[in-house]
């Protein structure tokens, strides 16, 4: 985490062009309100200026037809797929690019190969480990990945590739990349279908903390144990071919996830009999591989209150116990979806509750839950409630969930999404008696985990952004998202998305713009999850407000339903819907590493200067007596000293009966004049202030952090009331270091203290300078430790969400 930042070559190219564009050579001045024209995109036929799709948005389809095949005993997948490719871009294609996910494995790929420390996992490599002076010790987590893979032979064994008509096509390996040349060129408004027999070895997901692989459960009755398949990325993958990119076919260094296109899916699975398979899409063939009285239950869990079993945990242990030879071929069917995962064990009971959203005429939606033994109350309690809970809170802010099924699946990955089906990790705890009881952070983590990950459903599953470039777009939203949807579960728990949540990270050396592509960025979890959250937070909040934010996220959500926006398109939308122009907030939160810290430096109240001798001089009068006795002449008092007047009346005269603020007949007719002079609007306007009699109070600022934000005022007065003032961030647009802003009160408010930013709205970094006059505060330091002393069980559950639930495993090494 000392090396140097690392920025995307694109987003270097767009700030340098930025720069180059307008260039400020007299002066200091930098303009925080500069529009992003000149960074964002140009508007086209494709993507207009609005945010939204243009009259010609394009994007590909791709429909795979696969037979697969789980070896149980050798941890291997053996498959074959049918593709067929439509192109729908105005370019015609000569060659295709897949992705081939599960050749980050092999020992000579190139994630392999740039991982430079211990202990970071298959999950994405970070930039460093340890404290940047002495190498990080060698864990023993790391020595077991090393073991697994040196002992496994992994990656991908792709075999016969050819077109539809049975032709072989020339195929070129590029790391986790395949390009297939077509034999013929691909114009636009053709398709074309080509088909692959693949095979590989399954990783152990939790030696190489890989987004899929198998668990294995050694103390289980049956003999060997049994195992958990989580299968992910576990089948070659169109690349997608977009307007802004071409070809998206970066290497999968594990960090950055994936870009794909939508497509029908038809998939057939073949497992030992007695597993039990969840999947995307719909089961197609349930009269073949559940009983009638495991399809009688899910037909009763549509209209029921709480979840119902359909296969059971006496049913579920029974499995677990033998084993067989025989198979099941399990038959699902997904359309509009841009990936497929499924999971499957013997060791899984299963739940189910159906949704009804939207009203009766709305297609029923079945949530539901697969989970071990293992998942025990913890599981039966809440997966599913969960699950029908994020769909309720999430339609609120984008649109009907569209798919027949939503499901949550217990194992061995931590969290991970995919359509219509979710990896979620939590447990219970196995007791020394053979009971299985669960923590409050336990329970916390499992809501925590189910909201978020069935919130990806949404985002980018569904809202289909690009999660290779823009890691952001879908971690990002998506936390602002759990967060709304948790706080509305339990407002006691601690999501870590408020903006003081965030301050730590953005007065550190190891921020990264938000727009950093994801392998590059230093520290995931606070950049492309807690930051972006706070930052839509705030602007939901405090800048826009909810009825504006929620119109506009909303129509970003339903314009971008089954396409792919970029950046541009948010934050154009995001602006064109609302009716604010919001470029300083993107380029200040998304654009820079600034953060937020506006100090109050000084107040002074200001004094009408009336040109009214009888009111001006009365008033300096008491402010001259109002100045502490100087020590000269109160320890002449205390000694008894006399002036000399007192001693000599005689001497007396005018100006030892009048002192200077005596008004005479010269300062009044002066005062006509000035009067008569006057303009009646003038005089008018004098004459209602004098009367009126208000208080100004000039209050200074300066930025310290860099970025500009509303000034968010508590005023205290004197009589014990107080008030919130809001000034928008535009005070800054013409003087972004310091500003300074006239407060007028009421005769009788004075003013006692003035408060910045009183309840934290703005992430800003520095509590003891918002305050004037200064007082004795706690540091931040303090705070949180004082409260870690009151409520250490809370902190337990925030540290969990934020390592295990938003920093992609990795983070909590680093």
């Amino acid at each position: 985490m000392l090396r140097p930042l690392l920025i995307s070559a694109a987003l270097l190219c767009s700030l340098q062009a930025s720069a180059d564009a307008i260039r400020q050579t007299k002066g200091d001045f930098e303009d925080k309100f500069r529009q992003l024209d000149e960074v964002l995109p140009t508007p086209n036929v494709y993507r207009n200026a609005a945010g939204e799709p243009g009259h010609q948005y394009w994007q590909q389809q791709v429909d795979y037809k696969i037979q697969a095949k789980l070896l149980e005993d050798k941890r291997r997948l053996e498959a074959s797929q049918q593709v067929t490719y439509q192109n729908n871009s105005p370019d015609t294609l000569r060659y295709l690019w897949l992705q081939l996910d599960q050749n980050i494995f092999k020992s000579d790929s190139m994630a392999e190969l740039t991982t430079a420390f211990a202990g970071i996992g298959r999950r994405g490599p970070a930039t460093s480990a340890g404290d940047g002076k002495k190498p990080a010790r060698l864990s023993l987590d790391e020595l077991r990945r090393q073991h697994f893979m040196a002992d496994n032979e992994l990656g991908y064994v792709i075999k016969d590739v050819k077109d539809g008509n049975g032709k072989p096509l020339k195929v070129t390996l590029v790391g986790t990349n395949m390009r297939i040349d077509l034999n013929q060129p691909l114009k636009p408004g053709q398709s074309t279908q080509f088909s692959l027999t693949y095979a590989y070895n399954i990783v152990e997901e939790n030696a190489v903390s890989a987004r899929g692989g198998y668990e294995h459960f050694p103390k289980d009755a049956r003999e060997g144990g049994n195992d958990i398949f989580q299968l992910a990325q576990w089948f070659p993958r169109l690349h997608a071919y977009t307007d802004y990119e071409a070809w998206t076919n970066k290497e999968f260094l594990g960090r950055g996830e994936f870009t794909l296109e939508f497509g029908n899916y038809d998939v057939e699975i073949t497992v030992p009999a007695d597993h039990i398979v969840a999947a995307t899409g719909s089961l197609q063939n349930a009269d073949k591989v559940l009983t009638r009285e495991q399809r009688k239950r899910l037909k009763e869990a549509e209209k029921a209150k709480r979840p119902v079993f359909v296969v059971t945990a006496e049913e579920a242990l029974e499995n677990e116990k033998e084993g067989t030879s025989k198979t099941k071929t399990w038959r699902f069917k997904a359309d509009k979806v841009r990936d497929f995962a499924w999971a499957s064990s013997r060791k899984f009971m299963w739940d189910a509750k159906g949704y009804q959203q939207g009203g009766d005429t709305q297609p029923l939606v079945m949530a539901m839950s697969f989970y071990p033994k293992e998942g025990g109350d913890l599981w039966k309690k809440y997966s599913t409630e969960a699950v029908v809970h994020t769909m309720e809170v999430y339609s609120r802010f984008s649109f009907d969930y569209p798919y027949p099924v939503a499901q949550s699946v217990n194992g061995p990955v931590g969290g991970m999404e995919y359509p219509m089906i979710t990896f979620n990790g939590p447990r219970t705890t196995l007791q020394d008696d053979g009971s299985r009881t669960y923590t409050q952070a336990e329970k916390r983590f499992l809501i925590g985990v189910v909201i978020h990950e069935i919130g990806h459903i949404y985002f980018p599953m569904l809202v289909n952004s690009d999660e290779r470039q823009w890691t952001w777009m879908d971690e990002g939203l998506n936390s602002f998202l759990d967060g709304v949807a948790g706080r509305e579960w339990d407002s006691d728990m601690p999501w870590g998305i408020e903006p003081s949540e965030i301050v730590d990270y953005m007065v550190s050396s190891t921020q990264v713009p938000i727009m950093t592509q994801s392998d590059s960025v230093l520290r995931l979890g606070p950049n492309a999850y807690t930051k972006p959250a706070a930052a839509l937070t705030i602007l939901r909040e405090t800048i826009l407000g909810r009825e504006l934010f929620d119109f506009a996220f909303k129509e970003y959500a339903r314009r971008w339903l089954y396409k792919r926006p970029t950046p541009a398109d948010f934050f154009r939308t995001m602006e064109e819907a609302s009716g604010v122009d919001l470029d300083w907030f993107w380029r200040g939160w998304f654009y820079s590493t600034d953060h937020v810290d506006i100090s109050l430096d000084k107040v002074y109240k200001l004094r009408l200067d009336t040109e009214n001798p009888d009111i001006d001089f009365a008033r300096d009068k008491a402010q001259d007596l109002d100045k502490p006795l100087s020590m000269s002449l109160e320890n002449n008092r205390k000694e008894g000293i006399r002036e000399w007047r007192e001693l000599n009346e005689d001497l007396k005269d005018f100006y030892d009966e009048h002192d200077r603020w005596t008004v005479t007949n010269k300062e009044r007719n002066k005062y006509n004049k000035f009067i008569k002079d006057l303009e009646d609007w003038e005089r008018e306007t004098l004459e209602r202030a004098v009367k009126e009699d208000k208080n100004y109070y000039v209050l200074e600022f300066s930025n310290v952090g860099g970025l500009v934000m509303p000034i968010i005022l508590k005023l205290d007065y004197a009589d014990g009331s107080s008030e919130t003032m809001r000034i928008p961030a535009e005070i800054w647009r013409r003087s972004p270091k310091e500003v300074k802003k006239l407060i007028v009160t009421d005769k009788g408010k004075e003013l006692t203290q003035v408060e910045v930013d009183p309840r934290w709205e703005t992430a800003d970094a520095d509590i003891e300078n918002n305050l004037y006059p200064r007082r004795i505060v706690p540091s931040r330091v303090e705070a949180y430790k004082s409260e870690k002393s009151k409520a250490k069980v809370s902190r337990d559950i925030m540290q969990d969400i934020k390592t295990e639930l938003k920093t992609d495993k990795d983070e909590k090494n680093n």
